[in-house]
This record gives structure tokens, C-alpha cells and sequence, in this order.
């Protein structure tokens, strides 16, 4: 958008974001990402990159859990029933809440001797069991559990939550893609590429 009068000239692209910054704080966000793109002339320094569960599995350990903080909207489940049908997983959810902490104990113990991954959804509901999930993460010795188990956890942002399983684990934020090419690149990211060689004509298919 052109500024008013000669200001657009008088003013360079760090100038119009401070009076920005005092006019309409909530256009600053935007109006940053434009001065990276016309400075760098790129939209890659903007652009988020996919989110690609797949990757951050192959490069963790079974001892370590997945730690997905939420934001509003955005649901992980799906994404990771995905990438177990891909991985030939069986999925064990259980959404925390009162007097839920002994079945999940019990889940977990299974999990880690027949090779399942179990899903503990809404950990920040569970804030007086957190201390018995940490030590039971402690306890995990790979050597011990069948190596196809993994644990993994949502919770929403909780001071509560114990900073151990935080250092321990791999902390993923899932958010809604914005926009169609996010939305495309997550969709084409979810393919199984075995599915498209399996069909009988392949080429047409593609």
C-alpha cells in the first residue's frame, strides 16, 4: 500500500515500520515479512517449512517422547495414526484427565513390552500424575523394551509441566497450515509413496 503524500520517499522500509509500530501495531507482523521479502528477495526466509513427522521419527530414540504443544485449532491424532499406518503401528490413545493415571501407567508398561505407541493426550488436565509420567520416562531403558515402542504427549503451554521430560523429549508445535501452498505441501508430505508405486498403472495415476 502507498503511503500518503511524499512519504513513501522520505521515509526508507525501517522508518515506515516504526510509525507502523505506533499506528497499527497488529500490521507489523505482515508488514515485517514484506520488508524480509523486498530485502532478501526471497519468500523462503517467511515461508515455514512443512511439517514432516516422518523426518523428526527417524532421528529419535524410543527413550526420548514426543511432546506436542497445542495451539487452538490444531490437532496432531491425525498426523500420527498417519505415520503409524505408515510405519505398521498400533496406536494406543488415551486422553488424560481424573482418575485416568493408573490406565495410562498400565498403557505405557504394555506399550513398552509389545512395541506399540501409546498417545497421552491433554497431559495439562493431568497436572498431579505428571510426576509418576516422569519417572516412568526415566525409567524407559532401551534395552529392556521392544524397539518399536514410542510414547508420545499433547499438551497445551503449563508451567506444571515437568521440565525434565521437557529436556528429554523432542518438542513439536503443530499449528494449522495457512494458506493453499501450505496446505498442498502438508497434504503431498502425508503420501505414502509405496501406495502410488503399488497401483497397476502407476504413470496415470500420478
Amino acid at each position: 500500500v502507498k503511503w500518503p503524500g511524499e512519504w513513501t520517499e522520505k521515509l526508507n522500509s525501517i522508518q515506515r515500520l516504526c510509525v507502523l509500530r505506533l499506528l497499527r501495531p497488529d500490521k507489523v507482523v505482515h508488514a515485517m515479512q514484506n520488508l524480509i521479502i523486498e530485502e532478501m528477495k526471497d519468500k523462503f526466509y517467511v515461508e515455514p517449512p512443512a511439517f514432516n513427522l516422518a523426518k523428526v521419527f527417524d532421528a529419535s530414540r524410543l527413550e526420548q517422547p514426543f511432546i506436542f504443544i497445542l495451539s487452538p485449532g490444531a490437532d496432531p491424532i491425525q498426523e500420527v495414526n498417519k505415520l503409524a499406518e505408515m510405519r505398521g503401528a498400533k496406536v494406543i490413545p488415551l486422553s488424560l484427565g481424573q482418575g485416568q493415571g493408573k490406565i495410562a501407567e498400565n498403557a505405557i508398561r504394555q506399550a513398552m513390552k509389545e512395541g506399540n505407541w501409546v498417545l497421552l493426550q491433554n497431559c495439562h488436565l493431568a497436572v498431579s500424575w505428571l510426576s509418576t509420567l516422569e519417572q516412568l520416562i526415566e525409567e524407559i531403558n532401551p534395552n529392556e523394551c521392544d524397539l518399536g515402542f514410542r510414547m508420545w504427549l499433547t499438551s497445551m503451554p503449563s508451567s506444571a509441566f515437568p521440565v525434565s521430560i521437557l529436556q528429554n523429549g523432542v518438542k513439536l508445535t503443530f499449528e494449522p497450515p495457512k494458506g493453499l501452498k501450505p496446505n498442498l505441501l502438508r497434504s503431498y508430505l502425508g503420501f505414502d509413496v509405496k501406495k502410488f508405486e503399488e497401483v497397476p498403472r502407476p504413470s496415470e495415476y500420478k
